[in-house]
C-alpha cells in the first residue's frame, strides 16, 4: 500500500457511506412519500438506473480527460444532488426525490470505478490485493453510513431530511481527498496506437463473461435483499435503530474481509473464492427463511455482506484477465452498466416483492440467481481446465 491507495481507499469510505446512508433512508422516505406502497423503493431504483445511464458517459470523460477529473466531476455531482434531496424531503416531492437519486447516479458510476484504478496505483503483483484493500475502505461506510442515517434522522422538520445535508457535507470532504491523490497521466493521443477489440469480440472470452455475469448477480442478489431490508424490518415492527444495526453488520460484512480476500484468491484462486461467496449467500437465504427477529436478520445479512465481498472481489480481479490496457474504459463500462441494470431490476423488485409476496418469498427469488452464479463458476472451471490439459500433456 502506498499514499496514493490509503487516499483511494479513503474515497471509498466515503462512497459507501454515501450508498449505505443512501439504501438505509430511500426506501423509508420514499413510503412515507410515495403515491402508492410499491413504489417505496422507486428512488432506490432512481440511484442505480443513473448510474446505468452514465456508464458510457463516465467511459469517454475518464479517456478524454483521465481518472482524476472525471472522479473530481462525479463528487461534484454527489454535492449537488444531495442538497436536492434534501429539498425535495423538505418540499414532500416524491418525484423531486427520485430524481434526485437519478442525478446522484452520476456520481455512483464513477465511484464503482475506484477499484479499478486501484491497480493502477500499484505494482502488476500487487493487484489483487491493491482491488481487495481498497475495497476494505468501504468499512468506514458500514460505521458511518447507518449511524449518520440514525444522527440526523430528526435533524430537521422532515425526518431524514439531515441525512441528505450529512450526505452534501461527506461529499465535500470526499473531494478534498481526491485532489490529494496523484493518477498516472494519460498516455499520449496517437492515431497509429492500438485501439484494442470491439465488445463483441471481449465477450467471447469465458473469464471475462463469468466475470461480468458475477460481478453483476452479486450485486445484484445483494441489492435485491438489503434494500427490502428496513422495509421488511419495519413491517415487522421493529425500530429504526434495529435497521440501522443490521445494516452497519451487513456492511462490515461486505468491506472487512478486503484486509485478506485479496490474499485469498492469490493463494487459492478466484474461482474458489467466488465458489465460498456462492455457499455463503445460499447460507444467508437459509438463515432468513428461519425466521424474522433482530438477530435473524442480522446474521442473514451478514453472511450476504461476506459473500458479496468474495464474488465481487474476485469477479473483479477475474476481469482484469479479459482486457488489454488500452480496452479498460469499454470493458470496465460493459462490466458497471450490466451491474446496474441488474441493480436497477432488484432495486424495483425488492419493493414491489416485500411489500406484496414479504420476506420469505424475496428471498426465494433470489435462489436463481445464486445458482446462475454457481454454475458459472463450474462451467468456467471446466473451460479452464480443458485448455490447460492439452498444455499439461504436452512434452
Amino acid at each position: 500500500m502506498n499514499r496514493n491507495l490509503w487516499l483511494l481507499a479513503l474515497a471509498q469510505g466515503l462512497f459507501l457511506t454515501n450508498n449505505v446512508t443512501f439504501i438505509a433512508i430511500n426506501g423509508l422516505v420514499g413510503l412515507a412519500l410515495a403515491p402508492l406502497p410499491w413504489m417505496a423503493t422507486l428512488p432506490v431504483m432512481g440511484y442505480v438506473v443513473g448510474a446505468a445511464l452514465c456508464t458510457g458517459l463516465v467511459a469517454r470523460v475518464q479517456a478524454r480527460y483521465g481518472r482524476k477529473v472525471s472522479f473530481q466531476l462525479g463528487l461534484v455531482v454527489a454535492l449537488l444532488s444531495t442538497a436536492l434531496g434534501a429539498w425535495a424531503v423538505l418540499d414532500k416531492s416524491f418525484w423531486l426525490l427520485v430524481a434526485a437519486t437519478v442525478v446522484a447516479g452520476y456520481y455512483s458510476a464513477n465511484a464503482q470505478l475506484y477499484r479499478f484504478a486501484a491497480v493502477e496505483l500499484c505494482a502488476v503483483n500487487f493487484r489483487e490485493k491493491a482491488v481487495s484493500l481498497v475495497m476494505a475502505g468501504g468499512l468506514m461506510g458500514a460505521v458511518i453510513g447507518p449511524n449518520l442515517a440514525l444522527r440526523t434522522k430528526n435533524l430537521l422538520p422532515i425526518d431524514f431530511a439531515g441525512a441528505y445535508v450529512a450526505l452534501a457535507l461527506v461529499a465535500v470532504v470526499s473531494l478534498v481527498t481526491m485532489s490529494f491523490i496523484r493518477f498516472a497521466p494519460l498516455p499520449a493521443r496517437n492515431a497509429a496506437a492500438p485501439h484494442g477489440r470491439p465488445l463483441a469480440e471481449l465477450l467471447r472470452q469465458p473469464v471475462l463473461v463469468v466475470a461480468l455475469v458475477a460481478a453483476s448477480l452479486s450485486y445484484g442478489v445483494m441489492n435485491l435483499l438489503m434494500a427490502a431490508t428496513p422495509l421488511a424490518m419495519q413491517t415487522c415492527g421493529l425500530s429504526f435503530a434495529n435497521t440501522a444495526w443490521v445494516l452497519e453488520w451487513h456492511v462490515i460484512g461486505m468491506f472487512a474481509p478486503g484486509f485478506f480476500t485479496g490474499s485469498l484468491i492469490q493463494r487459492l484462486g478466484a474461482l474458489k473464492v467466488m465458489g465460498a461467496g456462492v455457499l455463503l449467500n445460499l447460507a444467508c437465504i437459509g438463515v432468513a427463511l428461519t425466521g424474522q427477529s433482530p438477530d435473524q436478520f442480522l446474521l442473514a445479512l451478514f453472511l450476504l455482506g461476506v459473500g458479496w465481498n468474495f464474488l465481487f472481489t474476485g469477479a473483479t480481479t477475474l476481469s482484469l484477465q479479459g482486457y488489454r490496457p488500452e480496452e479498460k474504459d469499454r470493458a470496465q463500462a460493459m462490466i458497471n452498466f450490466c451491474m446496474f441494470a441488474t441493480m436497477a431490476f432488484t432495486s424495483f423488485a425488492s419493493g414491489a416483492l416485500v411489500t406484496t409476496q414479504g420476506w420469505n418469498w424475496l428471498n426465494i427469488g433470489s435462489l436463481p440467481a445464486v445458482l446462475l452464479m454457481g454454475a458459472g463458476l463450474l462451467w468456467l472451471a471446466r473451460v479452464q481446465g480443458r485448455v490447460q490439459a492439452p498444455a499439461t500433456a504436452a512434452p
